[in-house]
């Protein structure tokens, strides 16, 4: 009754959900990306407008690097490490950052 399992643990698709979502997190910053681009070069681009795309271009790419980093963990090891705290930080954020930008460019 009160015996240790000796079994594999069976993740089921958890990896898999999680690299999905992933990958829909990277698919929604790079809309967000791409549209900080045409709204700041929408009726002529001005100097803050260009900066702050080429800082939401460079967060797009910080979070890109963590995502890919993660999306390959899960795909590759049965049973991932966990997510390293650096790189939770850099990806919470890089998407902060970018919500920062976008609505400034906005307003």
């Amino acid at each position: 009754m009160g015996g240790v399992s000796t079994e594999a643990r069976d993740p089921g698709l958890q990896p898999e959900r999680t690299r999905l979502a992933w990958r829909r997190t990277t698919l929604s910053s790079t809309v967000a990306a791409v549209l900080a681009a045409k709204t700041a070069l929408h009726g002529g681009a001005t100097v803050a407008g260009v900066v702050l795309c080429a800082l939401c271009c460079a967060l797009w790419l910080g979070f890109l690097w963590v995502a890919h980093h993660r999306i390959h963990a899960l795909a590759t090891s049965p049973r991932p490490a966990a997510l390293a705290p650096r790189h939770a930080t850099a990806a919470v954020l890089c998407t902060v950052a970018m919500a920062v930008c976008a609505a400034v460019l906005v307003f």
